[in-house]
């Protein structure tokens, strides 16, 4: 730039100078407002730090006209409602103490920020109170506070939110998809606080309705959690309560087959506040990953209750992010709890793979009846009829003969073994009788369906079990005990690699040197910026020392927990146990049957493949009368 053509700038752009009052509330609001979901939040949330027990909000044109939220919390008076429209006017903080925060909201700027681009009035009565009172702002202009007419709460009314700032408009969704982001924030409130009720309207019909429930434990969480995320969640959800150093996390996590393709049903808490946390989602994804495939994601809402000086809530203009003080003790109190919950949960399979099963054997375009008005009885696939019939079939004797116990049959076959009991041998007559199916919640087998499909009768109705995937589960979750057990066995390199990195995550790796060596990894530092490695996992074979320690170094740096090395030995695991197990086409005696049944019972997450597929599909008796017509 020549001199003349600095002379030519404005005689402002050296001049330090104050921006004004109104200048800074619109910064303050493009932090804090940035869409009407972004309003509805704050204002909900000082509601509920208002001690309400019931909020209503109204939006319309997707809030762009009208956004209204009506408490029956405990109000203001005059002097009070005319300091909460002022910047940095909190009732939320002792003594200004930024450590120990025990509210939603306490930066004391939404009010403010949203008055100064938009009109916004506030009208309050406190409990007890015969007097109420309002108070406007328009585009950062305060009115004086006048009496009015309100019953006891708040109701705080936002009208032509961005009518200061017109740019914003312009990067506003449509009407239906920002009321669709109020809905999920409304949601998330909910989840946290089921002693209050919400609802959400569009000025013409409530869309979201939560009543409040007893408690915040338990079954009454729970109830929430089923009005909110549906009546399938409820069903397929393993309660989760762990404690850990002055911790406490609790909640509800979907099981593995009742997944999603995405990640937005997950909802995550901490203290009462919705979040959305690189580290706490990374913990949820190290904790199902031994259950589900990459591209699958769980449904879970998880509550984590720390002390106040143990969590940073101050990092975030709208408050959605958090900071630990000790962030590996929160990673390993979730993983822990979740594989625990997921642990307890044993064989059990979820209830929508029934569902769907049901669905898929009913004829498109049926009516009223499963099949439709013509009575057309759906096609059933060649040999099942055969297996039906000799299921219900009285048998002649007193029980199958036992022909050999299914250890030896597979040790026979070739295949990996599985425990049972030896059964003698003895003529028909004298053979006991075969368990009845209510003694096993897998039932009894009673047949195999295209050399693939094990049929069994249970007390109220049967299960087909995917034998390949389900020994597949069985064969890998034995070898995980080997490897927990003995450790993982390592292989020299002839020549030790050297992995030149960054200084940054090369102190990273080396720091977890000892935790990776669990894992078959042995690592040394090799000068600044490189490690040396000279041993690795015999299971992986040949395999890119390079790109491996270059994949665990950016894990480290993004999750703080080398997950792809544990990823790899898993898939590795899981592809020896499908080679290693029963394959379909297998023709499978009874014995054999029931002893994958038996084991299947006995096995933690049974009712999963190693990439979240049912291993099995229930059907209740009362499901298949509906689907004949008998009900």
């Amino acid at each position: 730039m020549t001199s003349q053509n600095r002379h030519d700038l404005p005689t402002t752009a050296g001049i330090i100078r104050l921006l004004s009052e109104r200048t800074i509330n619109r910064i303050a609001a493009g932090e804090v407002v940035e869409r009407p979901a972004s309003a509805v939040k704050e204002i909900v949330e000082n509601s509920v730090d208002a001690g309400a027990t019931r909020i209503d909000v109204v939006m319309r044109d997707g809030g762009r006209a009208l956004i209204q939220v009506t408490d029956d919390g405990r109000g203001m008076d005059a002097d009070e409602i005319s300091l909460a429209v002022e910047r940095h006017a909190t009732s939320k903080l002792t003594d200004e103490d930024l450590v120990n925060i025990a509210s939603l909201g306490f930066r004391g700027e939404a009010l403010a920020s949203i008055g100064a681009v938009a009109r916004l009035s506030v009208t309050s009565r406190p409990r007890g109170s015969d007097d109420a009172w309002a108070v406007r702002v328009e585009g950062g202009k305060k009115s004086t506070v006048e009496p009015a007419a309100f019953g006891e709460g708040t109701r705080v009314e936002v009208r032509d939110l961005f009518y200061t700032t017109p740019a914003r408009l312009k990067f506003m969704k449509t009407a239906r998809t920002e009321y669709g982001q109020a809905a999920d924030v409304m949601k998330r409130l909910a989840m946290a606080h089921p002693d209050i009720a919400f609802t959400l309207s569009d000025g013409d019909r409530t869309t979201f309705r939560a009543p409040s429930v007893a408690s915040l434990t338990g079954d009454a969480r729970l109830e929430r959690l089923g009005a909110i995320l549906g009546r399938e969640f409820r069903e397929n959800a393993i309660e989760i309560d762990a404690e850990r150093e002055g911790l406490n996390l609790t909640g509800f996590a979907g099981l593995p087959t009742y997944s999603r393709g995405n990640a937005m049903q997950q909802f995550l808490f901490v203290n009462g506040r919705p979040v959305k946390d690189k580290l706490l989602t990374g913990a949820v994804r190290g904790a199902y990953q031994d259950y589900l495939a990459r591209d699958r994601h769980p449904v879970l809402a998880l509550f984590l209750d720390v002390p106040p000086e143990f969590v940073d809530v101050n990092v975030h203009p709208a408050k959605a992010e958090v900071r630990f003080k000790d962030a590996g003790l929160v990673r390993g109190l979730i993983v822990s709890a979740l594989r625990h919950g997921l642990g307890m949960a044993g064989h059990r399979a979820s209830t929508t793979v029934a569902s769907a099963a049901l669905g898929a054997a009913r004829p498109e375009g049926s009516a009223s009846l499963p099949w439709g008005r013509q009575h057309e009885r759906p096609s059933l696939p060649a040999g099942f009829a055969d297996v039906v019939r000799d299921m219900y079939a009285p048998h002649e004797g007193s029980g199958l003969r036992v022909q050999e116990d299914a250890q030896m049959a597979f040790e026979r076959r070739g295949d990996m073994a599985m425990p049972s009991a030896r059964a003698p041998e003895a003529p028909l007559a004298s053979m006991p009788q075969q368990p009845a199916p209510s003694e096993y919640p897998l039932g009894t087998a009673r047949g195999q369906v295209h050399a693939t499909y094990i049929v069994s009768q249970t007390a109220d109705g049967i299960v087909i079990v995917d034998q390949h995937a389900a020994h597949e589960r069985l064969v890998y979750e034995r070898m995980k005990k080997q490897i927990a057990a003995t450790g993982v066995a390592r292989q020299s390199l002839l020549l030790p690699e050297v992995v030149e990195l960054e200084e940054g995550p090369a102190e990273r790796l080396i720091a977890r040197a000892e935790e990776l060596a669990g894992l078959g990894l042995i690592i040394e530092p090799f000068g600044e910026g490189a490690v040396m490695v000279r041993e690795v996992p015999a299971m992986l074979g040949k395999m890119d020392v390079h790109g491996l320690v270059r994949d665990l170094a950016d894990e480290l740096t993004e999750l703080d927990e080398a997950l792809s090395l544990k990823e790899r030995l898993e898939e590795v695991c899981g592809t020896m146990a499908c080679h290693g197990s029963v394959r379909a086409g297998r023709r499978l005696t009874v014995d054999e049957m029931n002893a994958l049944l038996r084991e299947m019972e006995a096995t933690p997450h049974s009712g999963q493949c190693n990439h979240g597929r049912p291993t099995y599909v229930e059907l209740k008796l009362s499901d298949i009368e509906k689907l004949f017509g008998r009900r």
